[in-house]
């Protein structure tokens, strides 16, 4: 049986301006870009969550629900130089670690022989660590899988942990809303309401077929989680498919010409990012991201270039502009990755058959 744990730093880009500026403590506080350049709030602390501030919401909205809340743009740098230090305190319990995010983390602590080997008391002292330490605050789920431990995380926030035992896991499935499974949006969730399912507890009446026919292959999904059966392991070795550079621009893009004007800045960018990537990626394709005015978007891709000349992105820009041919709010290139170390793994289960 597995010890999963799931720690979550809480409003994490805020809590490290408030750990750097005092004075913010006790006041609403986002980050996020400006009202009058379309900025998007990325996230906010608690007081501002009261007055209905959510992520993903326009900064502009934000401010007319509080019109106290204090927006900070951010520093990435601070926000990965701080999530580094939790990574290196997470890596003295396990080396079982998946980064989901900055702030996010599986740890499989199943054979930890810290605080006597137990994930519940291995939680809380990661908590304690990171507080004392890292100077923000984590919350954590503990239980027997991945799918559990990410649920039961978000269930006593701020600052504290929820743990599922295994002998726990059939009566807190049957009561948990199946909104709170992963993959399940507003549409998919209206669309199990209008079935009569709000708990996985209704999930477990219906039958494997049934939901297949109804939700394909994320049915199996769901009659699987329905249960509290999740058999992913944590995946200490993520490695990247992609990389990219995008930009929000205030005043949109308004034809072809001014969308490759800015396609040099973009491509200086993606250029020095790729120079610190390992070099057992190989590059395999290169494409570009569109966000019109009504907010559609598309995505034009080819093999890639050698070397990435501006214009073979000019080419993708044009490409994509035919889709919509209207004013550009996001532009975005980027190229895709083939992992040369998977390819050579398996060359070499080739040679022992």
């Amino acid at each position: 049986m597995r010890k999963i744990i799931h720690c979550d730093c809480d409003c994490f880009y805020a809590a490290v301006e408030m750990r750097d500026d005092p004075r913010l403590a006790d006041l609403p506080v986002a980050i996020g870009g400006k009202s009058d350049r379309r900025g998007v709030i990325a996230t906010c602390n608690y007081k501002a969550r009261e007055f209905g501030v959510r992520s993903a919401m326009p900064t502009g909205q934000a401010l007319k629900l509080c019109p106290d809340l204090v927006v900070i743009p951010g520093t990435m740098a601070k926000y990965r130089e701080a999530a580094q230090q939790i990574r290196q305190i997470f890596y003295r319990y396990t080396d079982k670690v998946e980064p989901l995010s900055l702030d996010e983390a599986y740890l499989d602590v199943t054979d930890c022989t810290e605080c006597q080997g137990s994930a519940t008391l291995i939680a809380k002292e990661i908590r304690q660590v990171i507080s004392k330490e890292v100077g923000v605050t984590a919350s954590a789920g503990i239980a027997p899988n991945k799918f559990l431990a990410k649920v039961a995380s978000d269930l006593n926030k701020p600052d504290g942990q929820f743990v599922i035992t295994p002998d726990n896991v059939e009566s807190f499935v049957e009561k948990l809303e199946v909104k709170r499974i992963f993959g399940v949006g507003k549409v998919t969730n209206e669309k199990l309401r209008r079935l009569g399912i709000v708990t996985c507890g209704d999930l477990q009446q219906r039958t494997l077929i049934e939901l297949v026919d109804k939700f394909g292959v994320f049915g199996k999904r769901l009659h699987d989680l329905s249960f509290g059966r999740d058999e992913r392991e944590v995946n200490a070795d993520s490695r990247r498919k992609s990389l990219s550079v995008e930009h929000t621009y205030s005043d949109d893009l308004q034809d072809i010409a001014a969308c490759k004007g800015k396609l040099a800045d973009l491509l200086v960018e993606l250029r020095s990012r790729l120079r610190r990537i390992d070099t057992d990626y190989l590059v395999t394709k290169q494409f570009i991201k569109m966000k019109f005015n009504d907010f559609t978007t598309t995505t034009v891709e080819r093999q890639v270039v050698p070397g990435l000349p501006a214009d073979s992105f000019a080419q993708l820009c044009d490409q994509a502009w035919e889709r919509g041919g209207r004013p550009v709010r996001l532009l975005g290139i980027g190229v895709r990755f083939v992992d040369t170390r998977e390819q050579q793994r398996a060359m070499q289960l080739e040679l022992f058959p």
